[in-house]
């Protein structure tokens, strides 16, 4: 496959929003309505935007919320605008078919990256380290080296931005492949990942730049 791999900017704010709303779950995924908006934010955030609206609905499932989705987006679009989303999107005869959440570490919350990751193996002072923590792919190309090659670019990217090292949280779980949003360890390993520390069902994958 001729694949272009674009960084998110505000101006393929379309792109995005139209992998998301047409093809990113048209394989009725239960993950939907996702935007990966989510690690960006705060605790205090999703409290008072999101399990506010849940409360208030209770019972019933988010993605049957009617008001739910819509938040989602004006969180995402607030997101991309101010640069606190970034990731890649992956092109396919000019049309977004994939996607890659990638960012400096530092500028996850908790939700994106846990506390008990962060302190689950030694790092060396003052490393930058750039983290990737999910991909999503149209159902119509997976398994055709999509995710794959935004992990390259993710890698080439953070080389020549000064990072130190790019991470990856593959998850443990023997679920469907509609569940591992974070990525399966064998496409850490090929891309030349090892693992670093294992902290219950997630492992940390680890390569070094320099």
């Amino acid at each position: 496959m001729k694949l272009t791999i674009q960084p998110l900017t505000t101006e393929l704010t379309a792109d995005f929003f139209g992998f998301f709303d047409n093809r990113a779950f048209a394989d009725n995924s239960p993950m939907q309505p996702c935007y990966c908006c989510r690690p960006q934010m705060t605790e205090e955030q999703e409290q008072a935007e999101l399990f506010t609206l849940i409360k208030a609905n209770e019972g019933v499932m988010p993605r049957d919320i009617p008001d739910f989705k819509t938040t989602l987006r004006k969180i995402t679009e607030r997101q991309i605008q101010s640069g606190a989303l970034q990731g890649y999107l992956a092109f396919y005869d000019g049309v977004s078919i994939g996607w890659c959440n990638a960012n400096d570490k530092e500028n996850y919350t908790l939700l994106g990256i846990s506390k008990e990751v962060r302190g689950a193996y030694t790092v060396k002072p003052d490393e930058c380290v750039k983290s990737v923590l999910c991909f999503e792919i149209d159902p119509e190309y997976r398994g055709k080296g999509v995710a794959t090659a935004l992990l390259s670019r993710v890698c080439k990217d953070a080389k020549a931005e000064g990072f130190d090292v790019v991470e990856g949280y593959p998850q443990l779980y023997d679920y469907r492949e509609t569940f591992n949003f974070m990525g399966p360890i064998r496409l850490f390993e090929k891309a030349g990942f090892v693992e670093a520390a294992k902290l219950g069902t997630v492992v940390i994958m680890r390569k070094g730049l320099m």
